[in-house]
């Protein structure tokens, strides 16, 4: 039952929200694949695959990938990410984070959160709330890719 319950969740991401400049002109393509370890003759190998049914420990991957369809460059393109509530950030990366609803970001190990007890801890990846990126400078017809990896809690 588990399974049925997580797996629209991460369908429902494979188009996250992302927010961006109202004015830029970049196209973004959201997609989540379930990492999947397998042994083939002896060697474990590592796919890509559809996430129809996840549990809990499942690794995901994240990806946005970006297009500036205009004919000029697009500086201090923002992409925001909320992480969904049913998986945790598996991994820290080339992004900064938010632990308070995406209202300020930072680094992780620069952000702290006050505990159910009072007490002020430094932020875990657990308590990620959101991801961002800014990509300084795309030019006209530039294309790339941000990515997080994500576990089913």
């Amino acid at each position: 039952m588990l399974d049925r319950i997580l797996s629209p969740v991460v369908l429902a991401v494979a188009g996250f929200l992302i927010a961006v400049p109202a004015q830029a002109q970049v196209q973004l393509n959201g997609d989540v694949k379930l990492v999947k370890t397998v042994e083939e003759n002896g060697i474990s190998v590592t796919n890509l695959v559809e996430p129809k049914q996840v549990v809990p420990g499942d690794r995901l991957l994240f990806m946005t990938e970006y297009e500036n369809t205009t004919d000029e460059l697009v500086e201090d393109f923002v992409v925001n990410n909320p992480l969904p509530s049913a998986v945790k950030l598996a991994e820290n990366g080339d992004f900064e984070v938010s632990v308070d609803g995406g209202t300020t970001f930072a680094p992780l190990q620069r952000l702290s959160v006050v505990r159910e007890n009072g007490e002020r801890t430094a932020a875990t990846p657990d308590d990620v709330t959101h991801l961002r990126w800014t990509l300084d400078r795309l030019e006209p017809g530039a294309k790339g890719q941000v990515q997080f990896f994500a576990v089913i809690r």
